[in-house]
């Protein structure tokens, strides 16, 4: 199996990790109880890894969102805690999550092994979001680690989704509209109706697609084509 392949394979399950802790009503709980509601939460504990920076260096790194949203809730959230201690609590039910999801599945030994070969594989340069979660402290348990670089590579894909925009010329709402969420995308991410005609975006969109699926294939090659076969089976 080729890097590209597996990248592939594992778009889904990478993808649905960072999603499901994310949303997970626990996930949620678990900031109500220090004080973090709703999107402070959100934007505190998953930007919280820039470190203590500016709204604008989390505008820049979340690339999809509104700008006053991310201000706001950015603000907020760190009117409650440090943005070190959001992305700690963040981490932490990432590594919750996947307790209470993975505990029972199989081969979580061996996934964790060959996921965090090539998180640990992937080049940071231009990712500041993806360096800095890589960087967070994780779990010793099995299940909670994995969780936490699944997530880690997630956000490895996103950073390499934003540059890819950019370098196509694409605005944030132009591509989240011509994606595969169209407006409903643009409205869960806070963007004000009415939305743009994504026809005219669809074809940049799809660049930018090829070029994140190019470059979020290269840290697998880190595996040997048998370890990247051997993953993808273990998550289809």
């Amino acid at each position: 199996m080729t890097p590209e392949q597996a990248a592939t394979a594992l778009k889904k399950p990478i993808g649905d990790g960072g999603f499901g802790f994310m949303t997970d009503p626990l996930t949620r709980e678990a900031g109500k109880a220090r004080g973090l509601r709703g999107r402070p939460l959100y934007f505190l504990g998953r930007g919280g890894a820039l470190g203590d920076v500016p709204a604008e260096v989390v505008v820049a790194a979340f690339a999809f969102f509104p700008p006053a949203a991310v201000t706001k809730h950015w603000t907020a959230g760190r009117q409650v805690m440090t943005p070190h201690e959001g992305a700690l609590l963040y981490a932490e039910q990432c590594a919750e999550w996947g307790r209470r999801t993975y505990g029972d599945r199989p081969g979580l030994e061996r996934s964790l092994e060959l996921f965090e070969r090539a998180a640990e594989a992937a080049d940071p340069s231009g990712l500041p979001l993806f360096a800095g979660w890589r960087l967070l402290p994780r779990a010793d348990d099995v299940p909670g680690r994995l969780a936490q670089v699944m997530n880690v590579l997630r956000e490895h894909r996103g950073s390499l989704h934003a540059c890819a925009v950019a370098a196509v010329g694409l605005g944030p709402l132009e591509a989240t509209v011509a994606g595969a969420y169209g407006d409903a995308g643009a409205q869960f991410l806070g963007w004000p109706a009415p939305y743009p005609d994504p026809a005219p975006y669809k074809a940049d969109w799809q660049r930018a697609e090829e070029l994140t699926s190019t470059a979020a294939a290269r840290p697998f090659a880190a595996l040997t084509p048998d370890e990247r076969a051997e993953l993808a089976r273990l998550w289809s």
